[in-house]
């Protein structure tokens, strides 16, 4: 399923993920398309480098962080930037601009840490030097938190052709058992530890951005939709 739209406005303009939807196509129009093979190799994030058996182009420690800047395709970066613009406004709009901010980051890094113990424990030493990319760890960490504070929202969106309406609870919850079947499947094959689709990074973002939120809640800093209005700090 696609999805279109949730139904539920941000209170305020999410200049943040507005933000960094528009950074992530500026780098895909202005530094990817120019040179799309050159850029991908560059900029992307080599599991391989964290242990030392290879070394990128950049040290990991900076590259962890241009590739959630970077896409392979243009399905690929239209797919994860209509997740984030539906569902990220309202993430940001309970946590506030900078914790928002400082969570897709940290969700972006777990993500691909996940995605890169999995791929040395489990893959070859060929799949650890597939370059990997991508700004879906990050947004996985987003859906999670919006799993937790609107499960009853409305979500709209296109099932091949056909208009469904389904609540967030249902559409995240079988997206989140998708990529948690697949990641297990893919213990046995490159598909998920090396290289297509990263499965183990959307699986560690989406249970950290469940974390954050409920930790959050639990400590009063943010509310879910339903119990309540929601407290945004700056």
């Amino acid at each position: 399923m696609l999805p279109l739209s949730d139904g539920m406005p941000a209170r305020r303009f999410p200049i943040v993920n507005v933000s960094i939807i528009v950074a992530n196509f500026a780098v895909w129009l202005f530094y990817e398309l120019p040179h799309l093979n050159r850029a991908v190799f560059h900029a992307s994030f080599y599991p391989c480098a964290v242990d030392h058996a290879c070394r990128g182009p950049e040290p990991w420690g900076v590259s962890w962080i241009t590739a959630m800047f970077l896409h392979g395709s243009w399905d690929h970066i239209l797919g994860n930037m209509l997740f984030l613009a539906v569902f990220g406004k309202n993430v940001e709009d309970a946590f506030g601009r900078v914790r928002y901010l400082a969570f897709y980051f940290a969700g972006g890094f777990v993500a691909m840490m996940t995605q890169t113990l999995m791929t040395l424990a489990f893959g070859t030493a060929a799949e650890a030097r597939v370059p990997n990319l991508g700004a879906s760890g990050a947004i996985a960490a987003v859906l999670g938190a919006y799993f937790v504070l609107y499960p009853t929202a409305t979500v709209r969106g296109l099932f091949v052709i056909f208009p469904v309406r389904i609540s967030a609870w249902f559409f995240l919850g079988f997206w989140f058992l998708y990529q948690l079947v697949e990641a297990n499947f893919g213990i046995f094959g490159a598909s998920a530890n090396g290289g297509g689709v990263a499965f183990f990074a959307h699986v560690g973002g989406f249970v950290f951005g469940v974390s954050v939120a409920l930790l959050l809640t639990s400590a009063g800093r943010v509310a879910p939709q339903d119990s309540g209005p929601l407290r945004a700090p700056a």
